[in-house]
C-alpha cells in the first residue's frame, strides 16, 4: 500500500530557529509514520508506540520552545504554552481511546493533530516568529 501524508511539511511552519524547525520536522514526520501504520491490518503494538512517541517528542519539544520563550520574556508565553497543553491533552485522549479500543480512528486522529498543527503554527508560532524577528534572534531572510 502506498504511503501517505497526513501533514505536509511547509515553510510556513518554520519559525526560523534551526533546532526548534527541525523538532517540527520530527513530529510531523512521526505523525505520518503514526498514521500510516494505522492503515496496516494488525498494527496495534507499533501505533501504540508510535503515539508514545508523538507524546514523548512533543513533550520535550514544548518543554523546549517553553524554556526558550520564558528566557526571552516572551509576552505571549502564557497562551503559547496553553495551547500545547491543548494538544498534549488531545494526544493523551487519543491514546486512551485507542488503549481501549485498539482502533485508531484514521479521519478524526487526521482532523485532531492536522487541526492543531496548522492553527498553532499558523497563529502562535507565527506569532513568535515575529517576536524573534523584532528582537533580532534570528535573521530577516528567514
Amino acid at each position: 500500500m502506498m504511503k501517505k501524508n497526513l501533514i505536509d511539511w511547509r515553510d510556513e511552519f518554520k519559525i526560523g530557529i534551526e533546532e526548534i524547525d527541525f523538532e517540527h520536522q520530527e513530529l510531523i514526520d512521526l505523525i505520518n509514520q503514526c498514521f500510516n501504520e494505522a492503515l496496516q491490518k494488525d498494527s496495534s503494538m507499533s501505533v501504540m508506540y508510535f503515539l508514545g512517541e508523538i507524546f514523548a517528542k512533543t513533550t520535550a519539544h514544548f518543554e523546549s520552545e517553553e524554556r526558550m520563550m520564558k528566557e526571552l520574556k516572551y509576552d505571549q508565553y502564557q497562551d503559547h504554552k496553553d495551547d500545547h497543553e491543548r494538544l498534549l491533552d488531545d494526544v493523551r485522549d487519543i491514546m486512551d481511546e485507542f488503549r481501549e479500543t485498539t482502533i485508531l480512528n484514521q479521519k478524526e486522529f487526521g482532523d485532531r493533530l492536522n487541526h492543531w498543527f496548522a492553527e498553532h503554527f499558523k497563529t502562535r508560532d507565527a506569532r513568535l516568529h515575529k517576536f524573534l524577528h523584532q528582537k533580532d534572534l534570528i535573521s530577516k531572510g528567514e
